[in-house]
């Protein structure tokens, strides 16, 4: 099948590479334009441009989709169906009108729960049991287009938004080659069940120690890798990477132990005993290995405006 592709990030590439090994004719890639990243802030290629040039395929990085050459070189390149996952951008009606088959889209949630930029970090943050991939038909409104494929995937207590997004990209790649091959009758999706899966904040990543334990070890799932649960102790900034919840219970904010076993925090309700940690500027360590060089003892005091 001669197929359009617009994608961005590692998951959109997941998508890409299960095209291509299917055997579809990939006849034009979209992509962002590449973005400053590292220490250097060198422009980068995101991962579908460098699959892309790999594989020798036709890349257009647009800073714009309403530029009407846009939609002449996707119309030019006779792309029998559009396929998008993760671009970043709304398309624009005529962009997804531009093959026969229209536009279909790889979503890493069960839809109509969580529309929107960040569904596997809200599926965390709210405690979803399970997640999954949609395939749906495109509509010029924001992932509302009726459903083609879904298929469920649990969210395990160790997840994290980087263990989850690879499990979701394998299943994507998983459902998208059958959506093509079978064209399931499309259902509509049931507006009454809909939620929002908003852009993260960063200041989202400041931890609040007056919740729950459950809460902030959700929080340090949902913002790993990016951009990490952040909190202060001394006035030192610092990011948690690996934690769990425990039944103690002290003040929040309260250091209730700290050994090479992790460091126990009290929270709104229970405890986080936290496991690795990182420094601003520092690598990621364990508490063990933090402890060996930051005296923390019982008593001290988590939290912005804390010692």
């Amino acid at each position: 099948m001669k197929i359009a592709f617009a994608g961005t990030p590692a998951f959109a590439a997941t998508a890409l590479e299960a095209l291509l090994r299917g055997g579809h004719e990939v006849t034009l890639v979209l992509t962002q334009p590449d973005r400053p990243a590292g220490r250097g802030l060198k422009a980068q290629p995101s991962a579908v441009h460098r699959l892309a040039r790999q594989r020798e395929l036709a890349v257009l990085q647009p800073a714009t989709l309403k530029d009407a050459a846009v939609l002449q070189a996707v119309t030019a390149a006779a792309p029998e169906v559009l396929v998008v996952a993760a671009y970043g951008r709304i398309l624009p009606g005529p962009l997804l009108r531009a093959a026969p088959h229209g536009a279909i889209n790889v979503h890493a949630s069960l839809l109509p729960r969580w529309r929107g930029a960040a569904p596997i970090q809200r599926a965390l943050l709210a405690g979803d049991a399970v997640t999954g991939v949609t395939i749906m038909q495109m509509e010029e409104s924001l992932d509302t287009g009726p459903i083609l494929l879904q298929a469920q995937l649990p969210i395990l207590a160790e997840d994290t938004a980087g263990t989850l997004h690879d499990k979701l990209a394998a299943l994507g790649a998983e459902l998208l080659p059958r959506a093509l091959a079978e064209r399931p009758t499309a259902r509509p999706q049931n507006e009454a069940e809909a939620t929002y899966a908003a852009r993260i904040d960063a200041g989202e990543a400041e931890i609040d120690w007056n919740r729950t334990a459950q809460e902030i070890d959700r929080q340090v799932r949902a913002f790993n890798p990016v951009p990490g649960a952040r909190t202060q102790v001394d006035g030192v900034p610092l990011k948690f990477w690996h934690a769990r919840p425990e039944a103690t219970s002290a003040a929040p904010g309260t250091v209730c132990s700290a050994d090479a076993s992790g460091i126990l925090i009290a929270c709104g309700s229970g405890a986080l005993r936290v496991l690795e940690l990182q420094r601003a500027g520092g690598r990621r360590i364990s508490a063990g290995a933090f402890l060996a060089g930051f005296k923390l003892a019982a008593g001290a005091r988590f939290g912005r405006g804390r010692g």
